[in-house]
């Protein structure tokens, strides 16, 4: 099959389109057809060879995809599953543990979701990761109630938008940060507080609207972002980060001044001065949340009925062929993004 390898660590240029093997899958996993390949953040720090647990190259990245199930094989462990078995023919979303940039996939028959009907494998491939992470933090971990106030940082990206719509789906205000040329598309999509984040103090923003300090602030940044997030807060805000964006370079390689640099301005938060102040810190990965598969199963379930009755729909910004994967990390880099940035696999 084919495959968009990485094949050192390095700038979006490093992927090289390679004949690899035909994935094996074992005993309880399944071996999908690649249809569609969602795009994160965090494949993009995989090329860059600063994302947690990465393999040495050359390897071939991605977390998330959608397609068809070509073949099943039984036995292992199927606990986590709820309703019919997965048969070939199903269309599924699924979780791979890397190698998703290909054109066949084999997962763990727990990892992978049937997607509802009518649902796209576009959109398949735009839902997981982004809505998991802005769900699990909203309403698992953070517990929001209708009213409640959250500042999200790049509400214009994909786990921005998923977060925004969540919010108008359960009743919350909302405050997005974008660059100027994304402020109207925030205030498209229903952000009450749009932030164009190179011309205001972020802090002085919220604060203006929510003088009492916000209840949620949800942050990808890192570095001194962490501390302007928590500033935002009143008593019970939680800060959630789910990302360290800080650390990457813009020409899309690893820079280890930059990274140490974002460390240090990471500020450090003592329990006993979270306690007197009612404030949470909530880290969220979706990668070491395997084990949970039941629980993310029951999350993602309920992100599917929100799809069918309307509530949430995923934004394809824009769709790349696979053999055009550099690219499609060129323009994510290049903060040219609104929504979800796909490969698809013909």
């Amino acid at each position: 099959m084919r495959a968009m390898v990485v094949r050192r660590y390095g700038p979006p240029e490093v992927f090289e389109s390679q004949e690899v093997p035909d994935p094996q899958p074992k005993p309880g996993e399944v071996l999908i057809r690649v249809k569609a390949v969602g795009i994160n953040f965090a494949d993009l720090l995989q090329r860059m060879g600063i994302y947690p647990g990465t393999p040495k190259p050359p390897f071939i990245p991605g977390i998330e995809i959608a397609g068809v199930v070509e073949k099943v094989v039984e036995g292992g462990k199927r606990e986590v599953e709820q309703g019919e078995p997965l048969r070939p023919g199903d269309a599924v979303a699924a979780f791979p543990h890397f190698n998703a940039y290909a054109g066949w996939v084999a997962v763990p028959a727990s990892m992978a979701y049937r997607l509802p009907t009518g649902m796209s494998f576009e959109e398949g491939a735009a839902i997981p990761v982004n809505y998991l992470t802005a769900y699990h933090s909203m309403f698992v971990m953070g517990n929001l109630q209708p009213g409640d106030r959250m500042l999200v940082h790049a509400a214009a990206g994909g786990v921005g938008v998923a977060a925004i719509q969540l919010a108008k789906a359960r009743g919350l205000v909302t405050f997005g940060t974008a660059g100027p040329a994304k402020q109207e598309y925030l205030r498209k999509i229903g952000v009450d507080h749009p932030i164009d984040y190179t011309k205001s103090d972020v802090v002085q923003a919220v604060r203006k609207f929510a003088p009492d300090g916000i209840e949620m602030a949800m942050d990808p940044i890192g570095g001194k972002s962490f501390a302007q997030s928590q500033a935002c807060l009143g008593p019970t805000g939680r800060l959630v980060v789910f990302g360290f964006s800080a650390a990457a370079g813009p020409d899309g390689k690893r820079s280890w001044m930059r990274g140490l640099k974002a460390l240090l301005e990471t500020p450090k938060f003592h329990p006993l001065k979270m306690m007197s102040e009612n404030l949470a810190v909530i880290g969220v990965n979706l990668g070491r949340l395997q084990a949970r598969g039941a629980l993310l199963r029951r999350e993602l379930d309920e992100l599917f009925r929100m799809y069918e009755a309307g509530k949430i729909k995923p934004v394809i910004g824009k769709s790349f062929p696979l053999a055009d994967a550099a690219a499609a990390h060129r323009y994510i880099q290049e903060r040219k993004n609104i929504g979800k940035v796909v490969l698809t696999v013909k």
